[in-house]
């Protein structure tokens, strides 16, 4: 089983997002590193996003992670709580954000490298969100 300690140091982005409503995609490559800050650990990741358009743009954002040995709980950066993931080799997480709900996979069954499947729906949202994380360098 991993531990919350083996998701520490850089991790390359790769990720895809499908909107089902306009019909597009786009494309994000990047760099997230995680680490301690006083109690907390943090994720913080940046890099180029490639709109449909095929204009790219810099982003970024981070989150608060709270460790114990079975999970991580992720906050956003204002301390709200956003969803839980436990260490399992795949698990399944929610966040209602009224009126939308997203639903979330992650797989860590094949260590190192992992992913998250976000699927966002809502009144004016339908898109999924693929995120494949392998070591940096």
């Amino acid at each position: 089983m991993l531990s919350p300690s083996d998701f520490l140091g850089a991790w390359a982005i790769e990720r895809w997002i499908e909107d089902a409503r306009s019909g597009q995609s786009a494309r994000f490559l990047g760099e997230a590193v995680i680490e301690p800050k006083d109690e907390d650990w943090v994720y913080a990741e940046q890099g180029t996003l490639e709109l449909a358009t095929g204009v790219p743009m810099r982003a970024e954002r981070s989150y608060i992670w709270r460790v114990d040995e079975a999970g991580i709980d992720i906050f956003f950066s204002d301390k709200r709580f956003f969803h839980r993931f436990d260490l399992e080799p795949c698990t399944q997480a929610q966040h209602w954000c009224d009126p939308d709900d997203y639903e979330v996979e992650y797989d860590l069954s094949n260590w190192p490298v992992w992913q998250s499947v976000w699927r966002v729906t809502g009144p004016r949202k339908s898109y999924v969100m693929t995120s494949r994380m392998s070591r940096a360098g």
